[in-house]
């Protein structure tokens, strides 16, 4: 290769690294621009407070949001139960015994549903939950983020458990012990961390859904009374502060995204140092 034509492709990889850069120095910033936005305006009205009171009456001035702190805590954890456990199992069976038209049936039906807009599962839950019970709840509302926990856990789940080492399998089988607990004593805890991350993140995701939250929790002013109640959510409290005609109302919804996007950071960042692997890992 000549001088001239070594020295122009240093050019294109010097050019090329340095547009790739830039890319990801957008991508980051803009993340960075929006959590200084929200904390910039969300930050004056933070306070104890404003955590740990009830909304007041409309048009009053003050309250906070513990309804709504509470109403998210069991609406998503309720969402965890239900659809981390389904999601995970799917994944292992795909994993592990997934062959043929049914497996692939099952990963397509994944996909497609992990594309549905959320808006649509809440029409769902609507119909599925609300309108046999006649009533909103956060039952329904947990349903509908399960639905959408769904897919996210069982692809990680799967990907995750494939990324176990085939030797380590062949291993356990060649003592004679049977499939059923190679794969629950073997395999599924070399692969527990990832899958518990998976599903932290999908919980993460599922946190500020606020559509299918509209058509099933409601919202609640007030404390809920429990599962087969309305109850009042972050996401849902942030879309009606923000189109209200209330300034102070509009303060407390940059506050209440701030709150809600410490939880979704904190949630993160447990994922990420929870998959961080450690000595004597199996990948």
């Amino acid at each position: 290769m000549s001088d001239a034509a070594y020295a122009g492709r240093r050019r294109v990889n010097a050019a090329m690294l340095a547009l790739t850069a830039a890319c990801a120095a957008v991508s980051a910033g803009v993340l960075l621009a929006i959590l200084a936005y929200i904390a910039w305006q969300g930050a004056s009205a933070i306070g104890w407070s404003f955590l740990v009171n009830l909304p007041k009456p409309v048009g009053e001035v003050g309250g906070g949001i513990a309804n709504s702190i509470v109403g998210s805590i069991q609406v998503v954890g309720l969402a965890g139960l239900i659809g981390a456990p389904v999601g995970a199992l799917a994944g292992v069976y795909l994993a592990e015994y997934g062959r043929g038209r049914f497996a692939f049936c099952v990963r397509f039906a994944a996909d497609v549903l992990n594309g549905v807009p959320s808006i649509v599962v809440g029409l769902f839950a609507y119909a599925l939950i609300v309108m046999p019970m006649k009533r909103f709840s956060a039952l329904s509302g947990s349903v509908a983020l399960a639905l959408i926990m769904i897919p996210i856990v069982l692809r990680n789940t799967e990907e995750f458990i494939r990324l176990v080492p085939g030797t380590i399998r062949e291993a356990a089988l060649a003592l004679g012990v049977p499939r059923w607990k190679v794969t629950l004593f073997v395999v599924l805890p070399s692969a527990g961390r990832g899958i518990l991350t998976g599903a932290l993140l999908a919980l993460a995701r599922v946190s500020g859904e606020t559509a299918p939250l509209i058509f099933t929790a409601f919202g609640n002013r007030f404390w809920g009374e429990g599962f087969l109640s309305p109850v009042a959510t972050l996401p849902h409290t942030i879309y009606t502060y923000a189109i209200s005609p209330y300034e102070d109302w509009h303060r407390q919804a940059w506050a209440a995204a701030l709150v809600l996007m410490a939880f979704v950071l904190a949630v993160n960042a447990a994922a990420r140092v929870w998959l961080k692997p450690s000595r004597g890992a199996a990948y």
